[in-house]
């Protein structure tokens, strides 16, 4: 798959210890990559990172992605072929409780990643992930497109919409090909969901932690519409992004959307009876209640991904319905069924793997 083109490379990856970091390095793994790791620390309790005890089976670094000389170090020491830098403050709530850490971690610590490349002097491939949240939302009907205008009414969404003019103003300034070695892509995608997320105020976490006592999950805004997909999906994206820029296929400093087709856009509600309809015999309660909502979030927001499918010739895998039974199939195994998360979790990404092979993914070859 992706050409073989990362067995045997060298691959950084920072914010390896999150929920789709764990995915992304045990994806690598699984291709033969070495990967270095590059996080501050473990981010939950139980985590993704700890069931699948990757920090033996690559090099893990712990130090905080905002420290420039930290970043430099692992870099000019590993030499990597490929970094794929993840590490970010994820999530709404905690934006609002400490909006200082989030702009910090978001901004500087993309700068830091981008600063740190500029003493890069071998071929290397960057794939910069930020977030669909990026753009300024209006909750328009249609799907937002690379081009359209980023920003955001809220501190998570404007601290990506700020890594973004963060990342076009460093490429522009000392990492176009004319100056740089290091090619540069950056991955948008959100709302993903997936076996192994443990984060606080994620609808998924919070309805598995209430179902596993057989009660209701407390939502905010059942009619939230999102383009929910499985993690594996957007992570095929930047895997298929590295390629593309590795084997000079697309120009480096571009943006691409990874998301699920228009059609498959689906609210709270919907996400959380689909999820519910592969729990198990344990259905006897309602799977949700509603209260008032309380921080500002939109509505509306779908990715036009139209960019991604011609010029990496990239489409989502998985119907919704699929990503809501691989999600809870793999919380219920684990938590109820008792099942090894390792082996649960490579049998997902097999299936994952044949379901792309079947459905022609050009990547896949």
């Amino acid at each position: 798959m992706f050409d073989n083109c990362y067995n045997g490379k060298t691959v950084l990856v920072t914010g390896h210890t999150g929920f789709k970091g764990s995915w992304l390095t045990a994806w690598l793994m699984r291709m033969g990559a070495r990967v270095v790791g590059f996080s501050d620390m473990v981010p939950t309790q139980p985590a993704l990172f700890d069931l699948l005890e990757l920090s033996g089976q690559i090099v893990d670094i712990r130090a905080d992605v905002r420290d420039l000389d930290a970043v430099r170090r692992a870099i000019l020491e590993h030499r990597p072929d490929f970094v794929f830098h993840l590490a970010a403050q994820p999530l709404v709530s905690v934006a609002y409780a400490d909006p200082v850490s989030t702009y910090t971690t978001n901004i500087v610590g993309t700068l830091a990643v981008l600063d740190a490349l500029r003493s890069v002097e071998w071929p290397c491939v960057a794939v910069m992930i930020t977030s669909d949240k990026c753009y300024d939302n209006v909750e328009w009907t249609w799907g937002y497109r690379e081009t359209d205008a980023v920003g955001g009414k809220d501190v998570y969404s404007g601290s990506k919409g700020a890594a973004e003019l963060v990342i076009k103003s460093m490429f522009h300034s000392f990492l176009t090909p004319e100056k740089s070695s290091v090619r540069i892509g950056v991955g948008r995608a959100g709302n993903v969901i997936g076996g192994g997320d443990w984060a606080k105020d994620r609808i998924v976490v919070d309805a598995i932690k209430s179902w596993q006592t057989l009660t209701p999950v407390t939502i905010r805004s059942p009619n939230a519409t999102r383009p929910w997909q499985h993690v594996l999906e957007p992570l095929s994206g930047y895997l298929a992004l590295g390629q593309s820029l590795a084997e000079n296929r697309t120009p480096s400093g571009e943006a691409y959307n990874f998301g699920p087709s228009g059609e498959q856009n689906r609210s709270v509600a919907e996400l959380l009876d689909a999820l519910y309809a592969n729990w198990g015999k344990e259905q006897r309660f309602a799977p949700y209640t509603v209260q008032g909502q309380s921080m500002q979030e939109a509505g509306l927001l779908k990715l036009n991904c139209d960019k991604a499918m011609h010029a990496l010739k990239w489409t989502p895998t998985l119907a919704f319905e699929e990503t809501a039974e691989l999600t809870a199939q793999w919380y219920h195994g684990v938590i109820v069924g008792r099942a090894d998360p390792v082996a649960l979790t490579s049998e997902h990404l097999d299936r994952y793997l044949a379901l792309a092979n079947k459905r022609n993914k050009i990547w896949m070859t």
